[in-house]
């Protein structure tokens, strides 16, 4: 799964931090966003092979920057993950049927993090019809 570029949407640094240094470890690319505008137009420019994407952003939020990558049919077939510390089981309900492929709660579990891509990678995206 090295080398696949993997786009991480996230406005708090500490967290954006934790993550890119745990995928850079890992062999991936990264490219960052602090803002849900932002992650569409780098998701553009880009191409990611998946996107982590929190959901509390400034600006839009992160299921309005799903909605605007689903748009694109570029970038239609790329996962989106949802990154949020909102666990609850509607919560994890919501972001399903809202259009993300999977979900990965805060606090980030490091030695965990690399394993779950990998998984994302390879199921690819979900097709709800």
């Amino acid at each position: 799964m090295a080398g696949h570029c993997i786009l991480v949407v996230e406005d708090n640094p500490l967290n954006l931090k934790l993550v890119r240094d745990v995928l850079i470890a890992s062999g991936f690319e990264v490219v960052a966003a602090g803002s849900g505008e932002e992650a569409v137009t780098l998701a553009e420019s880009r191409s990611p092979d998946l996107v982590m994407m929190d959901l509390q952003l400034p600006g839009i939020d992160g299921y309005e920057a799903l909605r605007l990558l689903r748009q694109n049919p570029q970038l239609g077939d790329v996962p989106v993950i949802a990154v949020t510390a909102f666990a609850m089981r509607e919560d994890r309900e919501r972001t399903a049927r809202e259009g993300f492929d999977g979900y990965i709660a805060k606090p980030i579990s490091v030695p965990a993090l690399t394993s779950q891509i990998g998984e994302f990678l390879s199921r690819g995206r979900a097709r709800v019809e």
